[in-house]
């Protein structure tokens, strides 16, 4: 089928979905879970072609790779889903007006929501069991480096709610993955209400230029570590080394470490050694270098960089004003973390720092909706209409209001 068939197909199951019980949407949940874990071999099988295919680098093989792990991870997200509240028609609010009407602003499913994404198959299953819950029919569009991969994924669950007695024509994976089926994707806007582009920033910003289906921007991350002039040096390299090496792939992994002045003078040769020690690259400012002279000199474009790779940058400050000011205008306003014992200083970072998920002593690679207790996410959003940070079961409605009366009507 062409791809604006695929959205349709979506579009006329979108009711079959949105009006499901609570029940039906956990019984379908548990099913994918369960033959995720069934089929994890012919998963693992199929994945592994499309790593063998990759020739972009060893990160990106790793945004790619599935293994029986993974899959289980996938599915355990899938089953948290089941533990949640469905939002579907919560009561946001109401109230009574003068005239009588009885108003009430309700929570309901978008309808169909597109995904546009890279070589990530954990989101295929993700997006899966978020627009299940929520209610919404869903259009999957992953790239060409994963596509045997997703195929699988999808296939396996369409089959597992056919055999439950369900209808899964609400789930399309779209098999054309070139750019200019992707822009036409973007414009299927008779059949998706929203588009959601998760990757990398040209994927987004081509998504923001082209798209005419309303858009929510998951950005990318040039996340940030500062370490203030009292903080305690074992827990900056703990929450340094987590946040930089645990997985350097992701959006939420440290690129750029901030340090006080007052600090670095003492302890900055402390402080990078264990990321030394992991093989990182460490680029920075005259004064790390100074106290430093592993590093080595970095450009203004390095300040701005998302690496995805064993890299980081770093800039000495003055004080905390400072270390706010720079982050704000280098970051990509996804997650920024404090190390300090100060609670002054923490509490004004929190307050400054204009980004969807900030931290007080602890590590940014807690920017995920399966850490927050949301079950699977969507992606972390860093704009700020609807919806900013991870992306679970509520970010995926919009509400209407639905008005009683007792035939009033207007004077």
């Amino acid at each position: 089928m062409t791809i604006s068939r695929l959205c349709e197909c979506a579009k006329e199951h979108a009711c079959a979905i949105a009006y499901s019980t609570e029940q039906d949407k956990n019984t379908m949940l548990s099913l994918a879970a369960d033959a995720l874990v069934a089929h994890a071999g012919e998963i693992i099988e199929a994945n592994k072609g499309d790593v063998a295919s990759c020739t972009r680098g060893a990160q990106f093989c790793d945004r790619l790779m599935l293994n029986e792990g993974r899959i289980a991870g996938i599915a355990e997200g899938l089953r948290q889903l089941v533990a949640l509240s469905c939002p579907v028609g919560e009561v946001i609010e109401e109230h009574e007006t003068v005239t009588g009407l009885k108003i009430s602003r309700v929570r309901v499913p978008f309808g169909v929501v597109g995904i546009i994404y890279e070589a990530r198959p954990n989101v295929t299953a993700d997006a899966i069991g978020l627009c299940i819950k929520s209610g919404n029919a869903v259009v999957l569009r992953g790239s060409k480096d994963a596509y045997a991969s997703n195929e699988a994924i999808v296939r396996v669950i369409k089959e597992a709610l056919r055999s439950g007695g369900f209808d899964p024509e609400f789930i399309q994976l779209l098999d054309d993955c070139s750019r200019e089926g992707a822009r036409e994707f973007m414009r299927c806007k008779q059949s998706l209400d929203v588009l959601i582009p998760r990757g990398s920033a040209s994927l987004i910003q081509s998504a923001l230029e082209n798209a005419t289906v309303p858009v929510i921007e998951t950005g990318t991350g040039n996340c940030h570590v500062y370490v203030q002039r009292s903080a305690d040096l074992a827990m900056a390299q703990n929450i340094l080394v987590n946040a930089k090496t645990q997985r350097t792939s992701v959006c939420n992994a440290c690129e750029s470490l901030v340090v006080d002045d007052a600090f670095a003078r003492d302890h900055l040769y402390e402080l990078l050694t264990p990321l030394f020690a992991r093989s990182v690259v460490v680029v920075g400012d005259e004064r790390a270098r100074l106290y430093d002279s592993r590093v080595l000199p970095a450009t203004e474009e390095d300040y701005f960089t998302e690496y995805s790779d064993l890299k980081i940058s770093v800039k000495i400050v003055e004080n905390v004003e400072e270390a706010i000011a720079w982050i704000n205008a280098h970051s990509t306003h996804h997650s920024e973390s404090i190390v300090t014992e100060e609670e002054g200083a923490a509490q004004r970072f929190l307050n400054e720092i204009d980004s969807a998920c900030v931290y007080h002593n602890a590590s940014t690679r807690f920017t995920d909706g399966f850490e927050f207790g949301f079950g699977a996410e969507m992606g972390i959003s860093t704009q700020k209409l609807h919806a900013r940070g991870p992306m679970g079961l509520r970010e995926l409605t919009s509400y209407k209001f639905i008005v009683r009366g007792k035939g009033q009507v207007r004077k």
